[in-house]
């Protein structure tokens, strides 16, 4: 990339890391203590309930926890544990497993340093019923809204997600699909099924330009189940900045959203 005339969304996304001031991205990365952004913020009905918080794994306390859960490290990507019956799941193999991702400085690995000066934790919250979507999908559906300088302008959606594959769309505000934009691969095809507006879409922009106001890029991940909208997570470096999904055209447009200098 030309580093003095970045023009794509993943070169902005670059020069971003190594050449602005990302003070505030460790804190919207945590996905503990951004939940403090979000209340800041007046998007606090989006936040899924909080069942615990600790800084050891080995002191997670299972008995306060209800029988369903989601549990996850607040630092890492690609941990996250779902408990159905927390009577039949290897508590010992679980703290395992936490205590490694809280360790891991995986900031290095993805050329991603804010992660690295996050505090680690490991944090138990609600399970999200799938059931109680919009189209049937065996994962949540990801609203994943790409906002430039505070404005929302699409919506990038994930659904039927598995270990290997998962689907996905894209659409503008006024909720209009645009494949033409997408590049499908083995592990990004195209969603099975066009996904219907969600209830919730102005809610979620709304919040959305609450969330990225004063960002000169950023992608805000939300959920809606039963048709209440909820908050995922903000990321700062989708895909590290090598994103492969994206036309160039699409990628060359949403750059230019980014001011940089």
């Amino acid at each position: 990339m030309d580093w003095d005339n970045p023009k794509t969304l993943n070169e902005k996304i670059q020069w971003l890391k190594f050449y602005s001031d990302t003070t505030i991205w460790t804190l919207l990365a945590d996905k503990y203590r951004v939940r403090d952004y979000v209340k800041q913020c007046g998007c606090e009905n989006l936040l899924v309930n909080l069942y615990g918080v600790w800084d050891d794994a080995k002191k997670i306390d299972w008995n306060s926890l209800p029988q369903k859960f989601v549990m996850k490290s607040n630092c890492s990507c690609g941990d996250i544990r779902i408990c159905l019956d927390k009577l039949t799941i290897d508590r010992a193999e679980w703290e395992k497993h936490f205590a490694k991702a809280m360790a891991n400085k995986n900031g290095y690995e993805r050329g991603e340093p804010h992660y690295n000066k996050i505090k680690p934790v490991v944090i138990a919250e609600e399970l999200l019923d799938v059931t109680k979507q919009s189209i049937n999908s065996s994962s949540l559906i990801d609203y994943k809204i790409w906002c430039f300088n505070g404005i929302p302008h699409y919506i990038f959606t994930c659904c039927n997600r598995t270990k290997d594959v998962l689907e996905i769309g894209l659409y503008d505000k006024d909720w209009n699909y645009h494949p033409e934009k997408l590049v499908f691969t083995k592990q990004y095809i195209e969603s099975s099924q066009r996904l219907p507006k969600p209830k919730s879409l102005e809610i979620m922009l709304e919040c959305a330009k609450r969330l990225s106001n004063g960002l000169p890029q950023v992608r805000v991940d939300l959920y809606e189940v039963d048709g209440k909208p909820y908050f995922g997570e903000m990321t700062m470096t989708s895909a590290s900045g090598f994103m492969n999904y994206f036309t160039e055209d699409f990628m060359l447009e949403t750059g230019s959203l980014i001011k940089i200098k």
